[in-house]
C-alpha cells in the first residue's frame, strides 16, 4: 500500500496544485488530508474548490472548526480573511469533516493529537519559546489507545516522523502552504521550515511495516508572498517568500 498524506494548506492553492501534480507524477493515487484546508489570507475559496472536487479522505483542523463554530468577530484575523471568500457550499463541506478518522484499517488520521486538533504532538514548547523534539515517551503518551501501525497527524507545520518502542509510525508531512508561522499557545513561539517549500509526505507499507518519504515541492511561492502582502500580511509573505519569520 501507498498513500500520499498533505495537511496544513491554508488557503495556499498555488502550492496544492503543484504537490498534486507531484504526487501524480509518482503515480501515487490515494490521498489523505489532515486538515487545516483555507484558513489564510492567500485564496480559501479556490482551495476549497479543489478539495471538494477531489473527495480525497479528509479530516477538519482546528481552524477549519473554528471557522464554522465561531462568530467573525471571535476569529483571528487569517481565519476572518478566510471566511470572506467562502461560500455556502465551502462552509459546508467543512463542518461536516470529522476530527480524525481510520483510513483501511491501517492509518489513524488527526490533526493535532488524538484527542485535541489544536495540540503539538512531536513537538514542546519550551518555557522561554524554544521548540524541542517531543521525546519518545511523550510521543507515545498520546498515543495511548491509538492502536494503528500508521498515525499521522499535522498542525506544526513540521515534518517529522518518530517510530514508537512498539514499531508504530507517527508521521507529521508537513506543510502544503504555510512553511513559518508565529502563535501564541501554549506560549509566544514561531514554527519555522527555513525554506519556501510545499511540503508533504510518501507512506509505504513494505514488508518491515510502514515508511515514510518526505517531499519538498518548488512552485511561485514568490506569487502567493505577492498576494499575501497585498492583502496586508506581512509576516505571511516573508514566510512564504523565505521560509523564515525570525
Amino acid at each position: 500500500m501507498r498513500l500520499a498524506a498533505i495537511a496544513d494548506i491554508h488557503g495556499n492553492a498555488l502550492a496544492l496544485t503543484a504537490v498534486l501534480k507531484d504526487i501524480e507524477s509518482l503515480g501515487v493515487d490515494t490521498v489523505v488530508n489532515l486538515g487545516d484546508h483555507v484558513g489564510g489570507p492567500l485564496e480559501a475559496a479556490k482551495t476549497a474548490d479543489i478539495l471538494i472536487e477531489r473527495a480525497f479522505p479528509s479530516i477538519a483542523g482546528n481552524h477549519d472548526r473554528w471557522v464554522v463554530q465561531r462568530p467573525a468577530t471571535e476569529l483571528g484575523l487569517s481565519d476572518q480573511q478566510a471566511l470572506t471568500e467562502l461560500k455556502p457550499d465551502h462552509l459546508k463541506w467543512l463542518g461536516a469533516l470529522p476530527k480524525t478518522m481510520v483510513f483501511r484499517d491501517e492509518a489513524f488520521l488527526c490533526h493535532g493529537t488524538p484527542s485535541d486538533d489544536n495540540t503539538y504532538w512531536l513537538e514542546r514548547i519550551q518555557s522561554d519559546g524554544s521548540i524541542r523534539s517531543a521525546t519518545q515517551a511523550e510521543a507515545e503518551l498520546e498515543a495511548r489507545g491509538c492502536l494503528f501501525p500508521l498515525i499521522l497527524c499535522g498542525h506544526t507545520h513540521i515534518p517529522r516522523a518518530v517510530r514508537l518502542g512498539d514499531g508504530r509510525l507517527i508521521v507529521n508531512p508537513g506543510s502544503v502552504g504555510l512553511p513559518a508561522y508565529d502563535d501564541d499557545v501554549p506560549r509566544p513561539h514561531i514554527m519555522q521550515n527555513g525554506s519556501p517549500e510545499a511540503r508533504y509526505a510518501i507512506l509505504e507499507k513494505g514488508g518491515d511495516g510502514w515508511s515514510a518519504t518526505f517531499r519538498l515541492v518548488p512552485y511561485d511561492h514568490l506569487e502567493m508572498a505577492e498576494l499575501a502582502r497585498r492583502r496586508g500580511r506581512a509576516e505571511w509573505a516573508q514566510a512564504l517568500a523565505t521560509g523564515w519569520l525570525a
